[in-house]
C-alpha cells in the first residue's frame, strides 16, 4: 500500500452547475459534496494528508464544514489561484516530500471515487511517476468542423481521463514550475507531466466515478447514492 497526500482543488465556482455559488458547497443526501470527497480520503488509511485549495473568500466556510463533519485527518487549507492550474502549483508547494513522495490531485467534485482504484493508481505511479484513472469511451466520437462532420474517430484507443491522478511530488512539481515559467496551460495535471516527456499510464476506473459539473450530474449522483445504500442494505 503506497501512502500519499492528496490535493484536492475546490476553488472554483462552478458557474455550469449555475448554482449561484461554489457547487462545492451544495447538498448531497444532506451532507455538503465536498464532505462526500474529503471523507474518501479521511478514511482511507493510505492518505497522510489533505491539501485543500479553496477560494480565499471561502476559507473560513471550508474549515467550519471541516469541523462540523468531524474530518479528522492532518488538513491543511490554503487560498488557491485564478486557474485550477494555478490552485494546483499552489497545494503541491504546500508538501514536505521527497523523491519518493507520492500525491495525488483530486477534483473536489468528483466524490465516488474508490479505496481500490485509488490502490491500484499508486502502485502504477510507484512504478512509472506518473499514472492516471480513465475509463474506455463508450460513445462514438466524431470529429466536426464548421458543424459538418469531418470523420468518425476510431474510439477502440481513447480514454476519458478521470481523477485521482497519481504522482511522484519532484515530477509533477517540475512539471508545474516549467508550465508557470513558460506560460503553457495543460487540460489536466498529466499533460504537464506529458508536456514535459513524462510518461505517463493509465489505470481503468469506474463509470460512477463522476465529476458534477452540471445541474443533470446532481441526479446522477444521488441515483449513485441511492444504489449505494440498497447495496448496503442488502
Amino acid at each position: 500500500m503506497e501512502n500519499y497526500t492528496v490535493v484536492i482543488p475546490a476553488a472554483g465556482q462552478g458557474k455550469r452547475m449555475q448554482a449561484g455559488k461554489n457547487k462545492q458547497f451544495l447538498m448531497l443526501d444532506n451532507t455538503p459534496l465536498v464532505i462526500h470527497t474529503l471523507r474518501v480520503f479521511d478514511t482511507d488509511p493510505a492518505c497522510r494528508e489533505i491539501v485543500l485549495v479553496v477560494n480565499d473568500q471561502e476559507t473560513e466556510a471550508m474549515q467550519d464544514l471541516i469541523a462540523t463533519y468531524k474530518i479528522t485527518k492532518t488538513i491543511q487549507v490554503i487560498p488557491g489561484g485564478k486557474e485550477r492550474q494555478d490552485s494546483v502549483r499552489e497545494g503541491l508547494k504546500q508538501i514536505d516530500g521527497d523523491e519518493g513522495t507520492m500525491v495525488l490531485i483530486h477534483d473536489g467534485a468528483r466524490p465516488f471515487v474508490s479505496r481500490k482504484r485509488i490502490s491500484e493508481l499508486t502502485a502504477k505511479a510507484a512504478e512509472s511517476g506518473a499514472a492516471v484513472l480513465g475509463v474506455p469511451v463508450k460513445d462514438t466520437v466524431k470529429k466536426a468542423e464548421e458543424g459538418v462532420v469531418a470523420e468518425t474517430v476510431d474510439r477502440t484507443s481513447l480514454w476519458a481521463v478521470q481523477t485521482p491522478q497519481a504522482f511522484q511530488l519532484p515530477l509533477i512539481l517540475r512539471a508545474h514550475e516549467k508550465a508557470q515559467a513558460e506560460g503553457f496551460a495543460g487540460t489536466d495535471d498529466a499533460s504537464l507531466a506529458e508536456w514535459q516527456g513524462e510518461e505517463v499510464r493509465i489505470v481503468e476506473g469506474d463509470y460512477s466515478n463522476i465529476k458534477l459539473t452540471t445541474p443533470e450530474d446532481m441526479l446522477f449522483a444521488e441515483a449513485i447514492i441511492s444504489q449505494r445504500k440498497d447495496g448496503q442494505r442488502q
